[in-house]
């Protein structure tokens, strides 16, 4: 593979390399990577876990991950990737690294120098702690990039205590706090199809927008990871983390350039205007059924949805509610923000309520979609409405990354636009607060619903986009 650009070689360990999310996730990332040729030029990955597995036996796992998760083997250069893995058993703590550091000093003598190390870890947040005084202890962190997964702390409390035991051993450019939301490919064009464009940006107000909807059903249930969810539940697997991310997205104020540290600084720049949120505008929910699960508590409150309306309280956005919406066994899997547009003030007085939306699909690569009112074809001057798509993957001359490999080569390069600060962090939480010390109670609904019915009086009048029958858009006033 020929040499990228100004990276230098590279150990990168994967904590909890043989887990679900390394599986899924993090190892096929790695692999897109060295597909498109976007890894430094000479590196090494080493898999940790308390499993006892060479490294053949631990390359032959990543073979049967990216056999059943995609990019398959066979496409790429599979036996240069391969003889670079290396796996390093018997775990890793404060007390104890495993074989760790013996085969981290075989991998710097393969590579020569002192090659940078970065960190990933794919594990438990109960693990972000120990993991990190391991680190700490075992001289692994000067210089280093470490990547920690979601939820960073599961309320302020928790979140405050980690983040000083981490920035105690870390300065703050050295965190990578990843939220895989930020880096779709749909989530990155909201920022370009604003600011790249005068006349979106024009429309960018509380003057145009009623309001903005940011929407996340899911049909798929919690079976895979019940033990986990039950624990956590979509309020703090989802809210405070993608769903307010988002939200900062579309509200942020124009950056000084679009540069790294200026996006970062705008978008976490509005968290601290959101208002905290109130639980009598926010709805819990739990789909019929998800007590017989296994792993989950026969007398369980956890929700598996929430709704909310959030206030931003900016010039821009004042007044403006803020919809946001996920849940587990939804009527549909989509993944939205959409601008509903005031209505116009002239001539057409009956024109359709979601005559004129902007929204941005996140799914898959990505899309732009515009819905407009115009003429019914025909004789009579009869309004109806039509809908303006553009696909991000047909934008001419690029190649749509999937969010982890994005992310992924954000940290590789230090690229820290797309990830979440200690400030930004906290700011989320305050925000969230309320939440966590008086939540309502949870409704049951439906599978295959999309919620409880107290949710649908949340958007108003207006009501929520996605799940509004054509029927219901050529009707409603």
């Amino acid at each position: 593979m020929p040499d990228a650009p100004d990276l230098p070689p590279t150990v990168f360990v994967v904590f909890g390399a043989t887990g679900d999310l390394s599986r899924r996730m993090v190892l096929p990332a790695f692999y897109r990577l060295a597909q498109l040729r976007l890894l430094p030029a000479d590196w090494r990955l080493v898999g940790n876990g308390r499993g006892d597995v060479s490294h053949t036996d631990f390359a032959g796992l990543v073979h049967d991950a990216l056999a059943e998760f995609g990019p398959a083997p066979g496409e790429g250069p599979w036996e240069e990737f391969s003889a670079r893995l290396r796996f390093a058993g018997g775990g890793f703590d404060d007390e104890d690294p495993g074989s760790l550091l013996d085969v981290l000093a075989e991998a710097r003598e393969e590579l020569g120098g002192d090659p940078q190390l970065v960190h990933y870890l794919a594990v438990p947040p109960s693990t972000f702690e120990p993991l990190t005084r391991g680190l700490d202890r075992h001289g692994l962190t000067g210089g280093a990039r470490v990547v920690y997964e979601k939820p960073y702390g599961t309320s302020p409390e928790s979140f405050r205590r980690l983040d000083e035991l981490v920035l105690s051993v870390l300065d703050e450019e050295q965190v990578f706090r990843i939220d895989h939301f930020l880096g779709k490919e749909g989530t990155q064009d909201l920022h370009v199809l604003r600011f790249g464009n005068g006349m979106i940006e024009h429309l960018w107000s509380r003057e145009h927008v009623a309001q903005v909807q940011i929407d996340v059903p899911e049909e798929l249930d919690v079976a895979q990871r019940a033990e986990f969810y039950d624990a956590t539940g979509a309020a703090l697997d989802m809210l405070v983390t993608h769903l307010f991310q988002l939200a900062a997205e579309v509200a942020m104020e124009p950056p000084v350039s679009l540069a790294a540290a200026d996006l970062l600084a705008a978008r976490e720049g509005v968290l601290d205007a959101f208002r905290p949120l109130d639980p009598e505008e926010v709805v819990l929910g739990q789909f019929e059924g998800y007590t017989d699960i296994e792993g989950v508590a026969d007398d369980s409150t956890t929700d598996t949805f929430v709704a909310a309306r959030l206030w931003v309280d900016t010039d821009r956005w004042r007044d403006v509610p803020f919809l946001l919406r996920t849940g587990k066994r939804m009527a549909a899997s989509e993944q939205r923000v959409s601008l509903v547009m005031r209505p116009p003030a002239g001539p057409v007085d009956d024109a359709p309520a979601y005559g004129n939306v902007l929204t941005l699909s996140l799914s898959g690569s990505g899309a732009v979609e515009l819905r407009l009112v115009a003429k019914k074809p025909g004789p009579d001057l009869q309004l109806s409405v039509g809908t303006a798509v553009l696909q991000v993957a047909d934008v001419p001359g690029g190649t749509p990354l999937p969010p982890y490999v994005s992310l992924l080569h954000d940290v590789i390069t230090g690229d820290r636009s797309l990830f979440t600060t200690s400030e930004g962090l906290a700011r989320a939480w305050a925000a969230f607060a309320p939440l966590q010390e008086g939540p309502p109670a949870v409704q049951p609904y439906a599978p295959g619903s999309w919620g409880p019915e107290a949710a649908d009086h949340l958007p108003g009048a207006c009501g929520w986009v996605l799940g509004t029958t054509d029927e219901e858009v050529h009707s409603a006033r």
